[in-house]
Parts: C-alpha cells; structure tokens; sequence
C-alpha cells in the first residue's frame, strides 16, 4: 500500500482541519508523506485559498516541515485551476483540474452541489449533458498545457454526481469521444492521472474517479496514475486506498507513481 497522500485540503481552503492537524494525523496513519494542495486564489471563487493568505500559507507549510522532520516528508503543493493566474513557481509540485467552466463573464461551478450543476446545465447547455461534457474535457487539456501540472485532477469530476447514471449515461458516444480526446490530447505530457477517491469519503460516489472504462482507456494509450485522496479532513487521509488499487489493477494497471516520480 502506498502511504501517501498528495491531495490535500486543510482550513485555508474549503478543508476542515489546519495543516498540523492534518500531519499529525497522518503520521498517526503511518504515512510516509503528506502532500499540501490547497485550491488556488481565483477571483470569482470562494472556496480557494484568500490572496492575502496565498504567502501565509507556503510559509505554514514550510515551518512544518521543518518541526516534523524525520518523522514524515511534508511538500507544499497546490491545486491550481484554469482561470487562476497566480505563480506557481513557489511549490513543490502542482494538480492540474478545473472546477468550473466559464461561459461569458458567468461561471458553472462543477462540484458544489448537484442542483447547482443540473441548474447551470439547464440555462447555459439547454439542459444538454453531453454538451456540457464536450465543454469541459478540452479546458482539462487548456489547463494542463498552461501550468504544466505535476498531476492532473479528478479528470472526469463531472460525474461527480452521477452515481448510477442518474444524470447521463457515461457510455453514450457523444460522452465517450469526449473523454478519449481530451486524454489523448493529455498523454504526451506524461503527467499521472489522479485516481481520487474524495467523492467516495464524501459520500457522492462509491468508486473514484476516473471510472473503469476511462482508467482502461488512459492505461491503453500509455498513461499514469497516482492514488489520490482529495482530501478535505484529517480521518480521511489515504481514503479507501486499498479499494482503489484494485480497481487499478482490474483495469490493467500495472505501476503507480508516487510523490518521488512526479518531482
């Protein structure tokens, strides 16, 4: 089992627990390594990390690193999005993911919750799941050429309420050809896919993202994979790792990176 953890959320952001909280309980858990991800200062989100915070934070993490070593590698990293312009260079490493899509001067929040997402599709989309799929996937792609992420994020995050297909059918075509040319547009950067298991320790899902037909697909065309928590409080760290390798194994999925091969 992989003992550790890279995505990560803590009190700056829309997490539960303070980072020392959460270092402390992830040498409780053993880990060898925890990651700090906090979601990035964007202008029109609340959930980020405040830009007055921005320094405050990287400094935090670093003190911890420092208080705690020799009993567990701390990173600083970030979970950057498309429409943040802020400078990465401070961090150890960087998820690439968007969380929104922006439609005019208007934004389509992804994962908040499933009525603002049904809600968004409706007025911009005509209530069309699949457009708004076809929207999204290329702006994981933008995000990625952008910032040059270490990782990509929960690749296919708007599924995140789709637990038995109850808004679309992740099979249809239209779908499907979404998905497979984003990923092969993403497989020349060589950069892992998260297999994120946040929407299962948060009860929306009950396996991680990306699904098995899209795990299959990336492992097919040659692509990573790094076990991710996303995780948003200090129980939660490594969330169903377990479960989530075998799904890995089960679509063929041979290697998974670790914090060693993404920096």
């Amino acid at each position: 089992m992989i003992l550790e953890d890279l995505h990560t959320h803590t009190t700056y952001c829309d997490g539960k627990d303070s980072p020392e909280d959460m270092v402390k309980s992830a040498i409780e858990k053993g880990l060898r390594t925890i990651g700090f991800s906090g979601h990035i200062y964007m202008p029109h989100a609340t959930y980020c990390i405040r830009k007055e915070n921005m320094t405050k934070y990287v400094e935090e993490i670093n003190c911890l690193k420092e208080k705690y070593k020799g009993k567990i590698k701390i990173l600083c990293g970030i979970e950057t999005d498309l429409y943040s312009d802020e400078d990465l260079s401070s961090f150890d490493y960087v998820i690439g993911s968007v969380h929104d899509i922006r439609i005019g001067n208007e934004f389509l929040t992804i994962d908040h919750t499933r009525e603002i997402w049904e809600s968004g599709v409706n007025k911009f989309f005509d209530g069309d799941q699949y457009s708004a799929a076809e929207s999204y996937f290329p702006l994981v792609v933008e995000c990625i050429k952008k910032s040059n992420a270490n990782i990509i994020g929960h690749f296919d995050l708007i599924t995140k309420f789709n637990e038995g297909y109850c808004m679309f059918d992740e099979t249809h075509p239209r779908y499907v050809a979404a998905y497979q040319k984003a990923i092969d547009a993403l497989i020349p950067f060589d950069k892992p896919f998260e297999i994120n298991t946040g929407a299962m320790s948060r009860g929306y899902r009950t396996e991680p993202y990306p699904c098995l037909d899209i795990l299959k697909y990336i492992a097919k065309k040659g692509g990573k994979f790094i076990l991710s928590g996303d995780t948003h409080a200090k129980e939660n760290l490594c969330y169903c790792f377990d479960k989530a390798a075998q799904i890995a194994k089960n679509a063929g999925i041979t290697k998974l990176c670790t914090s060693d091969d993404i920096m």
